[in-house]
């Protein structure tokens, strides 16, 4: 098991026992909203996390997700968190640019 942590989020903690499935994924079975454009298909980069700890943790970033590097969209400690997969623990933030206007963030 591992778990996810979403530190501006009141520190929320989602368990992970599938690996298989995305990050976004894991958000939105535990009733997490997280913004995202395209349908969780790796076409944007509104559903990016930054990763505070645990980036040892993830699968290696996938085309989409280098694409957006190279393009400058995607910071070295940013992952999307329709392409991202965990393999152990993992700490993220959401970004300000990709904040909900309904939901409660904390510094």
């Amino acid at each position: 098991m591992a778990v996810i942590v979403i530190k501006n989020l009141g520190e929320k903690a989602i368990e992970v026992q599938d690996f298989s499935r995305s990050i976004l994924q894991h958000l939105q079975g535990n009733g997490t909203d997280w913004m995202f454009a395209c349908g969780g298909k790796g076409r944007c980069t509104t559903c990016k996390a930054i990763v505070l700890n645990g980036l040892e943790n993830l699968e290696p970033k996938t085309a989409a997700e280098t694409k957006y590097e190279t393009l400058g969209l995607l910071g070295p400690n940013e992952r999307l968190t329709c392409q991202a997969r965990i393999r152990g623990s993992v700490t993220i933030n959401v970004p300000e640019e990709c904040k909900l206007p309904h939901m409660k963030y904390s510094d």
